[in-house]
Parts: structure tokens; C-alpha cells; sequence
């Protein structure tokens, strides 16, 4: 090889090295030392299915036909239950109970306490999609993090009795 191409290939070389070692110090410079990961609880399945299968057994028991609809933290459907002869509206109001507890991380009668206030932006926000100013929402707290919500849907105005059953089953296991 020539000394004009070996100088060459080290030119390269060098510069590379140099935008190498430039892109790892612009890297370090993106995350503060120290920087930490944000560490949450998520619910499982088994909860989840617990919550809804509970909420809807206690509703049949007393002879109504209730929907149960568990969410994530990020308002995600966990699991959904339509109990027997249970209209199919009452799957889409206990998700959005759900929702609307998660999101507001309250219990869903609390929050339609609100709209008594004509001052309160909760006129505003059951605007928003999938929220839903009725009772039979619960919020599904560890301590005091908000991991996901309940709603139920189904009930001649009972609908809290049945998601408390619900959360009473599963209140150990939400340490």
C-alpha cells in the first residue's frame, strides 16, 4: 500500500473515531446522572378477572344481570364480562365507569357529585371520550397508586354494591 493511501485509510480512521467518541459523549449528555427509571405496580389478569367475575356473580345473586369491565392504568380494557341476559349497553357503561375512575382516580359517584356545581369543570370534561358521570365506578388503588379501575353496569342503581364486592374479594392481594 502507498504512503498516500495508508495516509488516507488513518485520516478515516481517526475521523471516525473522533464522530464515535463525539456521538458517545452527546449520548451521556441526554440522560442526568443518576437518572432512574420510573417503577409502578400493574394489575394482573387474575386480579382483573377476580374484580369482574365477583362484581357480576353479587349482582346475579340478587337477581341482576350485570356487565364488569376491569382497565389498566393507561385505561386499557383488562377484562370485560357481559353476565347473563345483561343488555349490551351495560358493557360500554361499565367501561367507561371504569375509565372514569382510573382517570379522575375516584369513585364514579364522587365524580357525578361534581356536575351539582355549575362551576365545575366536570361539565367540561364528560365531554371527553369515554368518560362517564354515573355511579358504579371504582378506582383500584395499592396504597395510594392509582393501578387501574372497576366499573359496573347492570343494576336498578346498585351497581357500587357489586364492584365493592368485588374489590373485597381481591383488597389482599393490592398490597
Amino acid at each position: 500500500m502507498s504512503l498516500v493511501r495508508r495516509l488516507a485509510v488513518i485520516s478515516l480512521v481517526r475521523r471516525f473515531a473522533g464522530m464515535a467518541a463525539a456521538g458517545a459523549a452527546m449520548a451521556s449528555l441526554s440522560a442526568p446522572a443518576g437518572a432512574a427509571l420510573i417503577m409502578h405496580k400493574d394489575l394482573t389478569l387474575s386480579i382483573a378477572k377476580t374484580l369482574a367475575e365477583e362484581a357480576v356473580a353479587a349482582c346475579a345473586a340478587k337477581g341482576w344481570a350485570e356487565s364488569a369491565v376491569v382497565v389498566d392504568r393507561d385505561g386499557a380494557t383488562i377484562v370485560e364480562m357481559r353476565g347473563d341476559n345483561a343488555s349490551p349497553h351495560t358493557v360500554e357503561n361499565a367501561r367507561r365507569k371504569a375509565y372514569t375512575a382510573m382517570t379522575f382516580k375516584q369513585p364514579t359517584a364522587e365524580y357525578a357529585k361534581k356536575l351539582q356545581d355549575p362551576n365545575s369543570v366536570a361539565h367540561q370534561q364528560v365531554t371527553l371520550p369515554n368518560v362517564i358521570a354515573i355511579p358504579g365506578g371504582q378506582p383500584i388503588k395499592v396504597g395510594n397508586e392509582v393501578v387501574g379501575g372497576v366499573g359496573a353496569s347492570g343494576s336498578p342503581g346498585f351497581d357500587d354494591d357489586c364492584v365493592n364486592a368485588g374489590m373485597e374479594k381481591v383488597k389482599d392481594q393490592l398490597q
